[in-house]
């Protein structure tokens, strides 16, 4: 009860947030920063430990520009993702623009049915994710963790999925997309592949901004298990609230890989979109709460 409670409120809040032009969200925005950058200071130690540690290089002075302007986007990418509650479909493909779909059409009259696509917590993945008419005719789904919170959850479900896209639990992951596979359902499987694996899945460590790094390794085991074709999503900033995500084929056969390699493909090339422009990444992550295992 206090669950449908709660998400009515959170409803009716994003669709009244929704509904404002983005010249007034960004204010919004703006307002946001002060508040949670300045009064409330959120997850401000895990950001400065994580920006500290990966740019050891950098002055102090560097580091809070870098960690305001970090806080400035932060603020943009919540007013953003709520005006999924209103935002039309055009207008989120203009401002999230996917560069080369066709890469995607292209392998698809080849044979393929199914892809794995990999990409960070980098500008906006919401605004990408959302659309499942960016290709001809593959549908996009999504791999996601559910909320804690049930009202929340069912918000960011119904934000994610308002254009026709569809999310796979966590737990679902390998089942749903071997369905997909085997019904030859024209599909895009989107794994955020920077979060931290959980400790019964710390299998593959590499140096990741100036970092000893676990990484996911979830996807490629499926992508190798099913023999499907990898593609990294390279997410550029090109303004506030514009975006541009350029397709990079890994491999098309991933049964041809040696273990870990597309693994490893994948932190590098996360790595390069990250130093391109750092403001941009999800800092507030406890990335690297975890440590090798002396036996590794």
């Amino acid at each position: 009860m206090m669950n449908n409670i709660l998400y009515s409120f959170l409803y009716a809040w994003a669709k009244l947030h929704g509904v404002l032009p983005m010249r007034i969200l960004y204010i919004l925005s703006d307002l946001f920063y002060i508040i949670i950058y300045k009064l409330v200071g959120y997850r401000l130690k895990v950001v400065r430990k994580n920006m500290k540690k990966s740019f050891p290089d950098k002055s102090a002075e560097e580091l809070k520009k870098l960690e305001q302007e970090f806080y400035h986007h932060f603020c943009d990418y919540v007013v953003e993702t709520l005006k999924l509650s209103h935002i039309s479909l055009e207008e989120v493909q203009r401002r999230a623009y996917l560069s080369n779909p066709e890469l995607v059409d292209d392998l698809m009259e080849k044979g393929h049915t199914t892809f794995i696509l990999l990409m960070g917590h980098y500008g906006n993945w919401e605004w990408f994710s959302a659309s499942s008419s960016r290709f001809k005719s593959a549908r996009v789904y999504q791999i996601y963790r559910p909320l804690t919170n049930l009202a929340f959850d069912r918000l960011f479900v119904y934000l994610r999925t308002r254009f026709g896209s569809l999310g796979i639990k966590k737990n679902d992951t390998i089942r749903d997309i071997m369905k997909l596979k085997q019904d030859k359902t024209p599909s895009v499987v989107i794994f955020l592949a920077d979060q931290t694996p959980s400790k019964a899945n710390l299998h593959y460590w590499t140096n990741f901004l100036n970092q000893d790094s676990s990484i996911l390794t979830g996807p490629e085991r499926i992508a190798r298990k099913l023999n499907l074709p990898v593609i990294y999503l390279d997410t550029t900033k090109l303004k506030r609230g514009y975006y541009k995500v350029d397709m990079k084929l890994l491999c098309e056969s991933p049964r041809e890989t040696s273990e870990f390699w597309i693994t490893e493909q994948y932190a590098r090339l996360m790595e390069k979109t990250i130093l391109r422009n750092p403001a941009y990444w999800l800092w507030t992550h406890k990335r690297w709460k975890h440590k090798r295992p002396a036996d590794v």
